[in-house]
């Protein structure tokens, strides 16, 4: 798979899965899905496993879980974190994109924007 984890990115995603406090095989499960004023939406949660279909991308001590659909909507991308007074999230770059999204919460997909965000506020939280 084609996907780029920037360092901060990915050392977001793993600050994440140590505070989720799921266990040793625990990951950051990234879902992206139409919606969104780009025509997608993207969330996370952080799981113990992944779930069945999921594809695991390992990067350096990270694992992300990916269910197919997500996975084929990013190939290509950047995942970036930003963290300024503007903005905190991770940031979607897509390099044969077109347009630019403001509303924090979309993915830019094959027609849209060049960068969105996703905010740090979108974490699923699950209770055990």
């Amino acid at each position: 798979m084609d996907l780029t984890i920037t360092t901060k990115a990915g050392n977001f995603m793993r600050r994440m899965v140590r505070f989720g406090h799921a266990g040793g095989n625990a990951g950051f499960r990234l879902v992206v899905s139409p919606g969104g004023c780009s025509g997608l939406s993207s969330e996370f949660t952080i799981e113990a496993n992944p779930q069945f279909g999921d594809y695991v991308l390992e990067q350096d001590d990270l694992k992300v879980f990916l269910p197919q659909s997500s996975r084929e909507l990013l190939e290509g991308y950047t995942i970036d974190f930003a963290d300024t007074m503007m903005e905190t999230g991770l940031k979607f770059f897509n390099p044969n994109a077109r347009g630019v999204c403001g509303c924090g919460t979309s993915a830019p997909g094959e027609n849209d924007p060049t960068v969105a965000t996703v905010n740090i506020a979108s974490i699923a939280r699950r209770s055990s």
